[in-house]
């Protein structure tokens, strides 16, 4: 059975809540088992896969989130910052399905995590665990 850590920027609660419930789905789903992280932010989420990458206990990671474009350039940097992170660990070889949503408002959000609709938070555990899988083919 593959470990899967969760880990949620969580800033919008029932936004939050619909991507983890559709990404712990997916991992369910495919029989795994899944474990939730929150951290404060999304620039938060690399640093947090990183230790835990180190722990050893976690075989693939899903980064979950939601950053809204705002007024300023803060919207910027979280969104293009935390997905620099996010690939130079998997550049590592850290397997990890990136599901933090950059959004330009909250409705756009809502379809996108809502599992419902386009289940990004599935999405991206599908993904973290097919890089899982593709790593111990190519291993």
């Amino acid at each position: 059975m593959v470990n899967v850590l969760i880990v949620e920027a969580r800033f919008y609660n029932h936004l939050n809540d619909m991507l983890v419930a559709g990404a712990t789905a997916a991992v369910e789903a495919a029989g795994h088992r899944a474990e939730v992280l929150t951290v404060p932010g999304a620039l938060e989420v690399p640093g947090a896969i990183a230790l835990a990458a180190e722990s050893g206990r976690y075989d693939a990671f899903v980064a979950l989130g939601v950053v809204i474009r705002g007024e300023t350039y803060h919207f910027e940097i979280v969104a293009n910052e935390s997905a620099r992170g996010i690939m130079a660990l998997t550049m590592d070889g850290v397997p990890i399905g990136n599901g933090i949503l950059t959004t330009e408002n909250e409705a756009q959000a809502i379809v996108r995590a809502d599992p419902a609709q386009l289940d990004k938070g599935g999405a991206a555990a599908k993904a973290a665990l097919a890089m899982l899988d593709l790593k111990e083919r190519l291993g």
